[in-house]
């Protein structure tokens, strides 16, 4: 059997759902998720198999305007990712307005040279007429070789968009085992299953301000994993805010972190957390390296 292999870089604003169509299109959860924007901090690779094509899908952070060093990485990680792809996917909110950050995205990807699709989410909440007005509108901006309509939430349209990706990379050797979905670290895992409990659990309470390090990973003789980590904070007040009412909240986010990671990693996991307060740590290049991030000047 002919092998084809390629890579598809995810782009688009934040909160356009990518990292929902790209575990809809691996066909399980390789990138976390929240309503959060910028939710997905560095380019995290998901593998899909359709056929004799291995699909590459590069889920990056959305592109947005930077102000801080942290914003400056994630959009970096982002364009990052679109290096070197064999196709180009731009995700767009299809229930959203066309604001500047979705032209700006388009405009800068223009002239590129990769095949570029046109992904219209969450059509199932959308107005089918705005769908229509917002393809003609990036259709003139861009000259993409097909648009789509999905909703990565309820798998509509995910499985044409597959087959059409797998039809289209390059005949080539696949670049990993059948049985792996991603380029992730169980360690690296671990750490952002942690970070998706402390956005969907505590929501706008605690602000972008904070990051979780996988201090110590081990397996146990008896087939567990041991995981210790530490959630990183600004602000004495956000530590009150992630620890909750006599330790309530920590305690949720652990038991909750827990069992998705024992699910995910197929054995029981030891989950042990620790909030530490560090003002300054998106200026610490220790930390940057942890997230999977290039230092920005």
């Amino acid at each position: 059997m002919t092998q084809h292999c390629g890579l598809v870089a995810v782009v688009g604003a934040p909160n356009a759902g990518k990292s929902t169509l790209v575990n809809a299109l691996v066909g399980q959860k390789v990138a976390i998720v929240s309503p959060k924007a910028q939710t997905t901090r560095a380019k995290l690779l998901g593998v899909a198999i359709e056929g004799d094509a291995q699909i590459l899908l590069v889920d990056t952070p959305g592109i947005f305007e930077p102000k801080r060093r942290l914003d400056r990485a994630m959009v970096a990680a982002a364009w990052g990712g679109a290096e070197g792809a064999d196709i180009l996917a731009l995700v767009v909110d299809g229930k959203g307005g066309l604001g500047s950050k979705v032209t700006d995205i388009a405009e800068a990807i223009a002239d590129r040279p990769e095949p570029k699709h046109l992904i219209l989410n969450k059509v199932d909440l959308a107005d089918k007429a705005k769908l229509l007005v917002h393809a003609e509108k990036l259709n003139a901006l861009v000259p993409f070789a097909e648009t789509w309509f999905v909703s990565a939430a309820t798998g509509d349209g995910v499985a044409e968009l597959k087959r059409t990706f797998a039809r289209l990379v390059p005949e080539g050797p696949w670049h990993y085992p059948e049985d792996q979905v991603s380029d992730a670290t169980e360690r690296a895992l671990a750490a952002e299953v942690t970070r998706e409990q402390l956005y969907l659990q505590l929501h706008a309470e605690l602000p972008y301000a904070s990051a979780v390090e996988t201090e110590a990973y081990k397996e146990r003789e008896d087939g567990s994993v041991e995981i210790h980590q530490q959630i990183l904070v600004e602000r004495p007040t956000q530590r009150a805010i992630v620890l909750g009412k006599s330790g309530a909240r920590i305690k949720e986010i652990g038991a909750r972190a827990r069992t998705e990671l024992a699910q995910l990693l197929g054995h029981p996991v030891h989950l042990y957390l620790h909030v530490k307060v560090r003002p300054g740590w998106d200026e610490d290049r220790d930390v940057y390296r942890d997230l999977g991030l290039d230092w920005v000047e």
